[in-house]
């Protein structure tokens, strides 16, 4: 639903390099994603700031326009620390109030 509105989707992963690559092909859902950094491949991994940083540039965001949805609410931690906007996954229909509060759906 956020693809079809043209919302903009990047992703931060903690999957090993080796893993991702043999699990990626086989998620169409990651298409829709503009781009995906993977712990593994960078060699940083959530909640470290860095990994934030990092996305920050390479995603060329501006932080305070991000939704950063995660299911650890360290990692949601780290990433308002990198002044991002979050929420602690818990189910679909919460995480769908928080996006139609936001007016992304």
């Amino acid at each position: 639903a956020l693809h079809d509105r043209a919302v903009p989707l990047y992703a931060i992963t903690n999957f090993g390099h080796e893993f991702w690559a043999g699990f990626r092909p086989e998620q169409p859902i990651f298409d829709l994603f503009e781009d995906i950094l993977v712990s593994g491949s960078e060699k940083m991994m959530k909640p470290d700031a860095a990994i934030y940083a990092l996305a920050i540039e390479r995603f060329d965001v501006d932080p305070a326009q991000c939704l950063f949805i995660d299911d650890r609410i360290e990692n949601v931690r780290g990433a308002e620390a990198a002044g991002m906007h979050g929420h602690v996954f818990q189910d679909a229909e919460t995480l769908q109030a928080e996006l139609e509060r936001t007016a992304l759906l």
